[in-house]
C-alpha cells in the first residue's frame, strides 16, 4: 500500500501522505470526485486525496463533501475538519475532529525562487538561508499555502496577511506565524518536513494574536 507516511498529531488530528501508483478503478470503489475534473492525472490526485481521508479516519463521511464558493471541499456538518493537497505523484491530507486545519505538499522547483517576491515580505526574505535558498523558500511557500487552506475563504495577500516569524533552515522544524485579516486575526503554529526535494507543511490554530 503506497501510504508512505502518517503522523498522529494528537488524539483527534492525523495526517497522511500517499504515493500514487494506482489506476482510477482502485479509488472508485471507495470515493467520488467532481465529474468536472477531466485531466487524468488531476483526477488521480483528487481520488488519492479523498481516499486518504477514509484511511486516516474510517468513519469519515466522504460522500458528504461539498465544494464551497471558494472551491474548497468542506463538510457542512463539521463533524470533521480537513485539508487536502496534491503534487506530482503525491497526495497529502490532514483531518481533525476539533478545529480547522491546513496542509500543503510541494516540490522544491526553481519557479518558487522566481515568484518568491510575491509571497515573501522583506522581513521574511531577510532570514532565508543563502546556502539553502530554494529549499528555505519552498518551506515558506508551503507553510503559507497551508495557512491559506486553513483559512478557506479565499482573497488572501500572501505577503500582507501572512507573516512568518524567522526560523532557520532545517530538514524538519516548526514555524510560528500570524494570519492577519479582520475576520481571522490568529497566531498559528506550523510543522514541516523537507525530504527528497519534497516539502510537507501543516498547521493548526493555536491562539488569538494579541
Amino acid at each position: 500500500m503506497p501510504l508512505i507516511r502518517t503522523i498522529q498529531i494528537d488524539s483527534e488530528t492525523k495526517l497522511g501522505v500517499w504515493k500514487i501508483t494506482e489506476q482510477e478503478d482502485f479509488f472508485r470503489k471507495e470515493v467520488n470526485i467532481s465529474p468536472a475534473i477531466h485531466h487524468p492525472h488531476k483526477r488521480l490526485q483528487h481520488f488519492a486525496g479523498r481516499y486518504l481521508l477514509v484511511n486516516l479516519f474510517p468513519d469519515f463521511p466522504i460522500h458528504d463533501i461539498t465544494i464551497s464558493n471558494t472551491k474548497k471541499p468542506v463538510l457542512n456538518c463539521q463533524t470533521y475538519y480537513f485539508s487536502i493537497s496534491h503534487c506530482a505523484d503525491y497526495a497529502a491530507a490532514i483531518v481533525s475532529k476539533k478545529a480547522p486545519v491546513g496542509i500543503d505538499i510541494e516540490e522544491a522547483k526553481p519557479k518558487i525562487e522566481l515568484v518568491s517576491h510575491k509571497f515573501l515580505a522583506p522581513e521574511e526574505a531577510a532570514f532565508i538561508d543563502p546556502n539553502h535558498d530554494l529549499q528555505h523558500k519552498t518551506i515558506c511557500w508551503s507553510a503559507k499555502e497551508a495557512m491559506f487552506k486553513w483559512y478557506g475563504h479565499g482573497k488572501v495577500d500572501f505577503r500582507a496577511n501572512m507573516n512568518l516569524q524567522p526560523f532557520p533552515y532545517q530538514v524538519a522544524g516548526f514555524i510560528t506565524a500570524d494570519f492577519n485579516k479582520p475576520d481571522a486575526n490568529t497566531r498559528l503554529y506550523l510543522q514541516y518536513i523537507m525530504e527528497n526535494g519534497l516539502c510537507l507543511a501543516w498547521t493548526q490554530p493555536a491562539k488569538q494574536a494579541e
